[in-house]
C-alpha cells in the first residue's frame, strides 16, 4: 500500500523557537480567531491593560450571543501564575462590565495533569476554558493545532427536588384559580406540539410529565397576576431578536440552567399565541 501522502509531522517547542514568540501567537489569534473553536469572534481588545494587574492578552467576544471571552496565552507549560492572572483578568473584565456574560479561556503548550486537576476544582464555579498549543514543523512552515483539553463546566440545574403538591395548593395559597388555568393554556400549547405532556404541581413551581415522568424543558410559576414561564433554550441573537420584535417581557437568562424567564397575562397569550409555541417548539428541541 502506497503511504507517501502521508506526512510525518515534527514536533517542535514554541517557547524555544527564535522566530515565533507569545506576541507573534497572539497577533495570530487576532486575526484567525475561529482556530480557538469557540464560536463567531470578534477581537474586541489586545493586551488590554488592567487596573493594577497587568495586561490582558486578548479580549473576544461571540457575535451571536455577546459572550465575552478573556484570554491568556503561555508558551511552554502553564504554571500557577498563569491560571491566577487568567482568573484575575476575568474577574475585572466582568466586574467592570457586568451586562455581559464572560468566560476565561487558558492557552499554553503544556498543560500538565497536574495544573489540569488545579484548573477543575475552578470550573464549574468560574467558567473557564483549557487550550493547549500543538506545533509542528511543515517545511520550512509551522503548523499549530489548538485542542481544547478542558471544557466549561455547565450544571443542568432543575429546580430542586421539592415535595409534590396539587392545583388546589396553587389555586388557593401560591396564586389565582385564573392564573393556573394560563397554565392549562400553556399545556394545551406544549401538546400541539409533542402530545401526552400534563401538568406536574411541586411546591415551588409547576412543571411537566409525560407518561409519569419529568420533563421539564419548561417549568411555570404562577403569580398573583401573571404566570412566569422558564423555558430552557440556548441564549443567542436570533432568540434576542424573537423577544424584542414580538414584545415579550423578559425577566431574566440563567447562564447557568440555560432558561428564560418570560412573564405572561391571558391577554398576551391570546394575542401572542404563535411565537409562543414558536419558543416553546424550540425549547422542546433543545432540551430533547
Amino acid at each position: 500500500m502506497d503511504t507517501s501522502k502521508i506526512v510525518k509531522l515534527q514536533d517542535i517547542s514554541l517557547q524555544n523557537n527564535k522566530e515565533i514568540d507569545e506576541k507573534y501567537i497572539q497577533n495570530y489569534l487576532a486575526n484567525e480567531p475561529g482556530v480557538l473553536g469557540l464560536g463567531d469572534l470578534v477581537l474586541l481588545a489586545k493586551e488590554k491593560i488592567q487596573p493594577k494587574a497587568g495586561r490582558l492578552d486578548l479580549l473576544f467576544q461571540d457575535s451571536d450571543t455577546d459572550r465575552r471571552y478573556t484570554v491568556e496565552i503561555q508558551l511552554g507549560k502553564t504554571d500557577e501564575s498563569h491560571i491566577i492572572r487568567a482568573i484575575e483578568y476575568w474577574d475585572i473584565e466582568r466586574k467592570r462590565y457586568p451586562q455581559y456574560d464572560y468566560c476565561a479561556v487558558i492557552i499554553a503548550e503544556d498543560i500538565t495533569t497536574r495544573f489540569l486537576n488545579v484548573i477543575q476544582l475552578f470550573n464549574g464555579q468560574i467558567p473557564l476554558i483549557a487550550i493547549q498549543m500543538n506545533a509542528f514543523k511543515i517545511d520550512d512552515k509551522i503548523g499549530i493545532k489548538f485542542i481544547k483539553i478542558l471544557n466549561e463546566v455547565k450544571y443542568d440545574i432543575e429546580p430542586p427536588l421539592v415535595e409534590p403538591t396539587n392545583r388546589k395548593y396553587w389555586e388557593e395559597i401560591k396564586s389565582t384559580k385564573e392564573i393556573v388555568i394560563l397554565a392549562d393554556r400553556i399545556l394545551g400549547i406544549i401538546n400541539e406540539i409533542e402530545p401526552n405532556f400534563e401538568l406536574n404541581y411541586n411546591k415551588h413551581y409547576i412543571g411537566l410529565s409525560r407518561n409519569g415522568i419529568p420533563f421539564n424543558f419548561v417549568i411555570m410559576g404562577a403569580k398573583k397576576n401573571f404566570l412566569r414561564l422558564d423555558f430552557k433554550l440556548e441564549q443567542n441573537g436570533e432568540t434576542e431578536n424573537l423577544f424584542i420584535e414580538n414584545e415579550l417581557d423578559v425577566l431574566d437568562y440563567n447562564t447557568k440552567s440555560n432558561r428564560y424567564k418570560i412573564r405572561l397575562t391571558g391577554s398576551e397569550i391570546d394575542h401572542k399565541r404563535e411565537i409562543i409555541k414558536e419558543l416553546l417548539k424550540k425549547s422542546y428541541e433543545y432540551f430533547k
